[in-house]
């Protein structure tokens, strides 16, 4: 069995390489470099943390199951990550008691843009969003709006904006098409940036419905 191709800026590599070979400690190492990346995609993608807990163990029990398969086409944390989205999308599908991942297009149908709605609430920010995304009341709203999010919308956003999936692999991933990854990518960007304007935009400055095209 050949080794993956060499990747030089891929600091996860060579432990992997080391745990392949049956270096424990390497595994334990490589372990404590991803845990809170695949923590983090979890309770994302899920919103409980017991279940993020039970989607960081899968990932982990998988990925010793799995070291031998791994070819080097991606990062290892890619790969890693995606072995962990896997599992939570399984937890989500256990979760809604379905046989099938309820994130998937029905009869293959593309979702159109024209179902996307508007904002209800517009107005300008107190602070700058740049300023306000590095607070960590600002991180603990991401993570509150994206529980209240639908499944699906909040697995996109996940998978694209925060793990930076590309579309095709979230489509991959989600068994959607790629129309329908950029779509639902959409609403949940318009809907989070809504949740977030109520809890930091300015009252004063808000435009409501009625007048958006005054």
């Amino acid at each position: 069995m050949t080794d993956p191709p060499a990747r030089p800026d891929d600091p996860d590599l060579p432990l992997l390489l080391k745990a392949r070979g049956g270096d424990f400690a390497a595994f334990e190492a490589l372990v404590g470099r991803l845990q809170n990346r695949v923590y983090g995609l979890a309770y994302r993608m899920l919103g409980e943390p017991h279940d993020a807990e039970d989607v960081a163990q899968q990932t982990f029990l998988s990925l010793v199951e799995h070291l031998k398969e791994f070819r080097g086409e991606s990062a290892v944390a890619g790969w890693v990550l995606r072995i962990a989205a896997n599992h939570a999308l399984k937890h989500l599908r256990k979760r809604r008691g379905l046989p099938t991942v309820p994130l998937t297009d029905p009869a293959g149908s593309d979702e159109g843009y024209a179902e996307v709605p508007h904002p209800d609430f517009i107005a300008d920010w107190r602070a700058d969003p740049a300023d306000l995304a590095e607070r960590h009341e600002v991180r603990a709203a991401v993570d509150r709006a994206l529980a209240g999010l639908d499944d699906k919308y909040r697995a996109v956003f996940v998978l694209r904006d925060i793990e930076g999936f590309s579309v095709r692999e979230a489509a991959d991933l989600l068994g959607i098409s790629e129309a329908n990854v950029k779509v639902r990518l959409l609403r949940a960007r318009l809907a989070l940036r809504e949740i977030l304007t109520r809890t930091f935009g300015d009252a004063a400055t808000r435009v409501t419905p009625d007048h958006r095209h005054g």
